[in-house]
């Protein structure tokens, strides 16, 4: 190859370094992204950056066309399915409208049985079943907390949120609130009846646990306060013990959960406590996604390079970022693993950090960040595919301070996806990696997300077409509400929204996931997952309801703090999903005739008032995310909804919205200048929800200064052409524009 050279024409050292570019291979590529992976990435991993760079060139060159022709294919379909509803509007004619879809491709057919071939998956991910974070990789603090989600307290969960009601003097204040203390105590004990029971009497009744050891086995007695001995109905939950200083720690498990009784009676709470018990800390999040995706906002290489590093920091294990806290300047890195003696004496050693997956984006977006040879943009799937894995390589060869699993994989997610086809070049994408840097086939790992309506109807075929290499599918049911809206966009006017959750698609979507899931062998193999928890702050809502995920089948299933990954963790020590999902094995598959009927108005009439309700819901949450997407570059945040309760917001709920809206603009349901005026009369409410943050930017009243109201007011009015009713060109769009500015 040639030497790489600085492009002189793009490059003035004395102006805009960010500009700069290197030519090398055959590529143009953004002087800073090129030296993150030469300089930072490449070391240590075996790979030299000439072969990395010769490498991507060829693959660009030989995928490129393919990317292409999938997204083109996208397209002519869409076309057709609205030629259809034009001809064919309102709920369609099953019959028909399936053998259509047959005939355009849309619906492909269905091979026979296979069971997933899929080798070298950690056990988070296999067996055992869990909560999942999901968590920007751009924040490098949101990234650490993610990873170090693996534990938590139980009584810092319950204290801290609304588990205990505040009333009869359990308010939360700035200090320690003692009844309160005394409730969490009480609750907790409680819990640990339902999860690790005791042989005879109650948690709350015990005086001590002691780890006695008899011919070199260790075993649990419980002493109560009336003086008996017992035992845990099911000994062999007792899984280890350990001490660090004055604390003694008994370590039990469930369901292939652990939890730490951490006992300490010099402690305050521990002395408030009968057994001296200061904390119950559980295994919390087995599994974290580091997402490059939804929930980020990296528009250009200054951003993507930010993502990167961060990524690369986690996979070396050197990652840590320092800020201000209470008034403390505080520093987090990743946590080391759990040591502890195990019963029959040996060294049990548990992983201090969840087990890391990273979310790609898909393969729709492309980036100026490497330019090809006749200076086109390339695709940003293929860059994340290439330079993420490269982080990864650290952790594969042990040039990291904390392994990432014992499996020798790397674990990647990719969204948006739509049929077969798309998913099989993921699978070819992945291959010419594996090959370019060295990797044994299906060292990569692949999880799909059942997000798009082209990929529910087809999932089967989806997952075989990377059975040896799929660890994970899930329901993530706004992204595919979305394309729902999208995809049936001319057949009529669409349901509230609150209604389109009760249709028989969504649930017919939900179970078919699991079905399908099951019927290729994923028991024991692979994730099922389901959706998000989007209310952070409502914990006794999510822990009264999420018990049905497992219900469902899913074996992790999305929440949005690692608080919430802590109490949802609860679920899952009192409900075996193997055993759930054993009894789903023998179950009808859910009807594909449910899937594909979309969620339609009908003959339902609206009155005025139900229509500038929905119009001002869906205003506000597109206006109160979108101003933080564009002004300041927060791809994921709690947002509060026009009821001013916060909801964690990302380009999927942005995508439902507006195409919501669209929908009815299309129809007739409402009008432009009705919708405008409430844009307006929107933005004033957001602006005064964020009064206090004083990186906000005012929209009102100088509604064309605002960039974000521009940008959301296209997402409206024109998100009905945008390819597959994606956010994602307009946000970038706009971002960029306002980075210019600033």
């Amino acid at each position: 190859m040639n030497s790489p050279t600085i492009n002189e024409d793009r490059y003035d050292p004395g102006k805009d370094t960010m500009n700069a570019r290197i030519e090398c291979s055959g590529l143009s590529v953004a002087k800073e992204l090129y030296d993150l992976v030469n300089l930072e990435i490449a070391p240590g991993t075996g790979i030299e950056t000439d072969r990395f760079w010769d490498e991507y060139a060829k693959i660009l060159e030989d995928m490129v066309p393919a990317n292409r022709f999938l997204l083109d294919k996208r397209n002519r379909m869409h076309e057709q399915i609205n030629d259809y509803y034009r001809e064919n509007p309102g709920t369609p004619d099953m019959e028909k409208y399936k053998s259509f879809l047959r005939e355009i491709g849309y619906l492909v057919p269905e091979g026979g049985n296979f069971t997933i071939s899929t080798e070298n998956v950690d056990p988070e991910i296999a067996r055992i079943a869990g909560p999942q974070l999901v968590v920007p990789v751009s924040n490098a603090r949101f990234a650490l907390n993610a990873a170090n989600a693996r534990w938590g307290s139980l009584y810092d969960a319950l204290y801290g949120t609304d588990m205990i009601p505040e009333d009869d003097g359990c308010e939360k204040g700035p200090g320690y609130n003692a009844t309160r203390g005394q409730k969490v105590i009480e609750q907790a004990a409680a819990l640990l009846d339902d999860i690790v029971p005791l042989a005879a009497g109650k948690h709350a009744d015990a005086s001590d646990y002691q780890v006695n050891t008899s011919n070199g086995t260790a075993s649990l007695a419980v002493q109560m306060i009336d003086g008996s001995i017992t035992s845990l109905a099911r000994p062999e939950q007792f899984a280890g013990f350990s001490e660090r200083g004055a604390m003694r720690i008994v370590l039990l498990e469930s369901n292939g959960l652990h939890i730490e009784l951490r006992l300490d009676r010099n402690h305050p709470i521990g002395a408030a406590s009968n057994s001296g018990l200061k904390d119950v800390v559980l295994e919390s999040a087995l599994t974290a996604i580091q997402d490059c995706e939804d929930s980020v906002a990296a528009v250009d290489t200054e951003d993507k390079v930010n993502v990167y590093r961060n990524w690369l920091g986690l996979m070396k294990g050197d990652l840590e970022e320092t800020f201000e806290k209470s008034g403390k300047m505080m520093t987090r890195r990743l946590n080391p693993d759990r040591e502890y003696t195990a019963p029959d004496g040996g060294t049990l050693t548990l992983p201090g950090r969840s087990l890391l997956l990273v979310r790609n984006v898909g393969h729709l977006m492309t980036t100026d960040a490497v330019l090809d040879s006749d200076g086109e943009e390339t695709p940003e799937g293929i860059m994340d595919g290439m330079i993420t894995v490269l982080c990864a390589m650290h952790n594969l060869n042990g040039n990291c301070q904390y392994r990432n699993g014992q499996a020798g994989s790397i674990y990647i997610v990719k969204p948006k996806m739509r049929g077969p086809r798309e998913v099989r070049f993921t699978d070819r994408l992945f291959d010419r990696i594996e090959d370019a840097l060295g990797l044994e086939r299906h060292t990569i790992k692949v999880g799909v997300m059942d997000e798009e309506r082209r990929t529910t109807t087809n999932l089967k075929e989806c997952i075989r077409a990377v059975e040896g290499r799929i660890v994970f599918i899930n329901t993530g049911f706004l992204d595919r509400t979305g394309d729902e809206i999208h995809t049936s966009m001319l057949a009529g006017p669409m349901l509230p929204k609150d209604d389109i959750k009760k249709q028989p698609w969504i649930l017919a979507y939900e179970d078919q996931n699991v079905d399908i899931g099951l019927e290729c062998g994923f028991r024991g193999k692979a994730q099922i997952g389901k959706g998000m928890w989007a209310m952070p702050d409502e914990m006794r809502a999510m822990y009264d309801s999420k018990m049905a995920h497992l219900e469902a089948g899913a074996n992790c299933a999305w929440v949005p703090s690692p608080t919430a990954a802590t109490l949802h963790a609860l679920h899952y020590m009192q409900y075996s999903v193997a055993d759930r999902q054993k009894e789903l094995l023998d179950r009808e598959r859910a009807s594909l005739d449910d899937i594909l009927t979309p969620p339609l108005l009908g003959v339902r009439e609206l009155s005025a008032g139900e229509i500038q309700a929905e119009l001002d819901n869906n205003a506000q949450g597109i206006l109160g995310y979108v101003v933080r997407w564009i002004d300041q570059g927060v791809g994921c945040s709690k947002v509060p909804d026009i009821n001013h309760v916060g909801l964690m917001e990302d380009r999927a709920t942005l995508r439902i919205s507006s195409l919501h809206i669209c929908n009815w603009l299309f129809h007739g349901i409402c009008s432009e200048e009705q919708v405008m005026d409430t844009m307006k009369r929107m933005a004033e409410v957001v602006d005064g929800q964020n009064a206090g943050d004083p990186l906000y930017r005012n929209m009102a009243p100088d509604f064309e200064a605002s960039i974000a109201f521009r940008a959301a007011c296209d997402l409206v009015m024109l998100g009905r052409t945008q390819p597959s009713g994606f956010t994602e060109p307009l946000l970038h769009k706009w971002r960029m524009e306002a980075k210019k500015r600033a």
